[in-house]
């Protein structure tokens, strides 16, 4: 008894030990998002994979050439990836932005493709020279057309990829394509004056039209951005105007119908006005001739303060505001329709008039109405921000009890406009 006792004690103790514990897994490793940076020496393709990857620069560009020599699939791989993978932000942090974005992506390439490009094409060029003078040792041809592609390329690369290049600017691109037309046309007629075949006048009149659509592709280019940024804008417009229609056949119809039934200045209906009046802005946004005239400006301050009062403008404007401000009158204007959100609420009658020789402009509220001459010596609201504001300014200010209301006339003359003075001390 006492041996197997002894021989189950280690055991026991065994049990009770630390167990080793397995090593915890490693966390996946972050990889930085496929994007190209902004500095490239061509199109920072290898740059972006080899840091996505994790690999230097150089196996990746090595990899990229072995592929190209071997059947063209790395050069094909390559413009793919160039294609898709979008560039990096303009700042650190940003998100990427795709490669089809609308908006200009300016990339700082330390290669000038197009130049090297035109560089081979004036070699083509003069091996097509020396093929037509030597025509029964070479074919003129296959070197005519070579240099037509590598022209035609190198005008291409100044088109799409060094037209928001900051390091070059359009008097490079005007070079660029200059010089391509000028020495197409020049091999054109050497090759025609060395050989005059017919083999060589095709050549020659084949290298003419490729210098003159050299010259014409910008202006194509130009015509086409514009044809499409005319059908992106048409599109806009009709999916706007499909939008208004829609809503106002439902949206607008209720919240007018909601302002019917509610009772005047009450909360609903003045939530009603002015969720009507910000969606018709939405909705018509752009539309209006100019944004920054005073009737406008006395449409929006009205909409401001129907936001915080009880009220219901009614504002009627006539002539032609485009592009005129009256600030003078836009201040007293204002101070009288506060006044009458104030004191009056429900429905305010707000009428402009932009005649020849002045701007007339009359408040009309429907409520209890009030006395001018009855206004406490303390009160300045409408002694200075109305009557007195407006005469500094050559115009002149009238409050009207009505029977029912009151009434502000605003009047600022237009044409010889008399010298600015100050109100009399006795005006309310």
């Amino acid at each position: 008894m006492t041996a197997a006792t002894d021989s189950t004690a280690p055991r026991a103790a065994d049990s009770t030990a630390p167990r080793a514990t397995a090593p915890a897994a490693r966390p996946p490793l972050a990889r930085p998002p496929l994007a190209r940076p902004r500095e490239v020496v061509v199109g920072g393709v290898s740059v972006a994979l080899a840091e996505h990857l994790g690999w230097r620069v150089g196996l990746v560009r090595t990899l990229f050439v072995v592929g190209a020599v071997l059947g063209g699939g790395g050069a094909l791989l390559y413009v793919w990836l160039w294609a898709l993978t979008p560039l990096r932000g303009e700042r650190p942090g940003d998100d990427p932005v795709s490669a089809r974005s609308d908006a200009p992506l300016a990339v700082r390439r330390r290669v000038p493709g197009a130049l090297l490009l035109l560089i081979a094409s004036g070699v083509a060029g003069l091996v097509t020279i020396v093929a037509a003078v030597t025509g029964d040792r070479a074919d003129p041809v296959e070197a005519a057309f070579t240099t037509l592609v590598l022209a035609g390329a190198s005008v291409a690369w100044s088109l799409l990829l060094d037209r928001h290049d900051p390091g070059r600017g359009e008097r490079a691109g005007v070079a660029i394509r200059s010089i391509a037309a000028g020495g197409l046309i020049v091999t054109a007629v050497l090759v025609l004056s060395a050989n005059p075949s017919a083999t060589t006048a095709i050549v020659a009149v084949m290298m003419i039209i490729g210098g003159a659509a050299v010259l014409v592709a910008p202006l194509l280019l130009s015509l086409w951005s514009t044809i499409l940024a005319e059908r992106s804008a048409r599109a806009r417009e009709e999916s706007r105007a499909e939008v208004a229609a829609h809503l106002h056949d439902s949206v607008l119809q209720t919240l007018a119908l909601i302002q019917n039934r509610a009772e005047p200045g009450s909360e609903v209906a003045r939530l009603a006005r002015a969720q009507e009046r910000e969606l018709r802005d939405w909705l018509f946004a752009g539309t209006r001739p100019s944004d920054a005239d005073f009737a406008a400006q006395l449409r929006q301050a009205a909409l401001e303060i129907e936001l915080q009062h009880p009220v219901r403008f009614d504002v009627v404007t006539t002539g032609d505001f485009t592009g005129r401000e009256f600030e003078p009158v836009l201040a007293a204007a204002r101070e009288a329709m506060l006044n009458a959100a104030r004191h009056a609420g429900g429905e305010v009658s707000v009428y402009v008039e932009l005649r020849a020789d002045a701007l007339e402009l009359w408040v009309r509220d429907r409520g209890p109405g009030f006395d001018p001459a009855a206004i406490p010596a303390d009160r300045l609201g409408v002694r200075e921000s109305i009557v007195r504001r407006m005469a500094r300014h050559g115009g002149s200010a009238t409050v009207t009890r009505l029977a029912s209301g009151t009434e502000v006339a605003l009047r600022l003359p237009l044409a010889d406009r008399p010298a600015p003075s100050p109100a009399p001390e006795e005006a309310p």
